[in-house]
């Protein structure tokens, strides 16, 4: 198969993660893999586009000027013109909006992946209620966890193309040990550290990850928050009036962050809301403890034998859990274990693919013309 992938890259994430696994796989597969990256003129070249280049695979770049939507629509038509793909892949709102209908003017099988929903500000979620109408006009709507699975339908998303594929864990990671990590994060290897990663924005609750430390100050624990986002500069300032600003300490967005998990003694998740996050794969397969908010699909990823599990926007709890794990390394390090374990057992790379793969094939044979080759 000729397969399309087309996304807006924000900060490197999940989403990017997502789509780099699959289209490593499908090629490693033998199908022909192409992605097509959306770019705003005048922004530098993403490093998701040169992480897909290095590893072989085609990179299509739409740049276009901020809102040309009938230009990337133009752009678009033009490279399905090119490829004539047998799928249509999207990936985020941007692209479920303004470019699948280009897709479904010519007749190819559309589909979309949905990550999960952030909310925020009203034009965020303005973007959300446009996307949620337009997955009603695709072929088949891939939902990353149950709960998302459920909310598509009731958004009258026909039950029939709904999807329920989980992410999976590719294993391509090579941790570094602890204290590689360490050295380069630029914090010390000893004592206790607590590890946040994702980005700085309202649904990761970067806040409440900042409340529930400052209830940890009998402890000597120290935080580690990796990512960036708009709501950094408060959150530091937050952190400062909290009393924690000493024993904090910024990273921003850390390259190939997934490799420095060892440098943890904890992994805290502490989201609003989460589809299958790829973060907590990482620190599954890292070995690290985890303490999470059960949000979204997470208890469908670890149960209390594999990590703590607190009720969202709870910093008490949060705090508690992470003062469980502190308590009773043993403990930790047998939940730690068993998330690895069931990581292996449940979310390996090639079923996934194969999932995919099946319903790619599917949506071609359901009456879905194909383009003319």
């Amino acid at each position: 198969m000729v397969i399309l992938h087309v996304l807006a890259p924000g900060a490197v994430g999940g989403l990017e993660r997502v789509v780099r696994s699959l289209a490593e796989g499908h090629r490693a597969l033998g199908h022909r893999v192409c992605v097509a990256v959306i770019h705003e003129l005048g922004q530098g070249d993403h490093p998701f586009v040169s992480a897909l280049s290095e590893s072989g695979i085609e990179v299509m770049p739409i740049r276009v000027a901020p809102r040309a939507y009938l230009t990337e629509r133009a752009m678009i038509a033009g490279l399905c013109g090119t490829l004539r793909p047998d799928v249509f892949h999207v990936h985020g709102y941007r692209p479920a909006i303004v470019d699948a209908g280009v897709a479904r003017h010519l007749r190819i099988p559309t589909v979309t992946t949905v990550h999960g929903f952030t909310g925020g500000g009203w034009k965020n979620r303005l973007y959300e209620r446009l996307q949620r109408r337009a997955f009603r006009q695709f072929d088949a709507v891939v939902a990353v966890s149950r709960p998302l699975a459920e909310a598509l339908v009731r958004d009258r998303v026909l039950r029939g193309r709904v999807h329920e594929i989980r992410n999976a864990w590719d294993d391509a990671v090579a941790f570094l040990d602890r204290s590689a990590a360490c050295r380069k994060l630029g914090v010390p290897d000893d004592g206790f550290r607590l590890g946040w990663v994702g980005r700085a924005t309202h649904e990761k609750g970067p806040d409440v990850m900042l409340e529930a430390f400052a209830l940890l100050g009998d402890t000597a624990a120290r935080l580690s928050m990796l990512g960036d986002g708009r709501e950094r500069d408060s959150l530091q300032r937050r952190g400062e009036a909290l009393g924690v600003g000493t024993r904090v300490t910024w990273h921003g967005t850390v390259a190939e962050a997934a490799s420095l998990f060892r440098a943890f003694d904890v992994f805290v998740l502490s989201s609003r809301t989460e589809g299958t996050p790829m973060a907590l794969f990482e620190a599954m397969a890292a070995g690290v403890p985890i303490v999470a908010a059960a949000v979204g699909g997470v208890p469908d990823v670890v149960s209390p034998a594999e990590a703590i599990l607190v009720p969202p926007d709870d910093p008490a709890s949060l705090a508690d859990a992470v003062r469980e794990t502190l308590s009773d390394p043993a403990a930790a390090r047998d939940r730690a274990r068993a998330a690895r374990q069931r990581l292996e057992r449940e979310f390996a790379v090639q079923p996934w693919l194969e999932r995919y793969e099946t319903l790619y094939r599917a949506i071609g044979r359901r009456g879905v013309a194909l383009v003319d080759r």
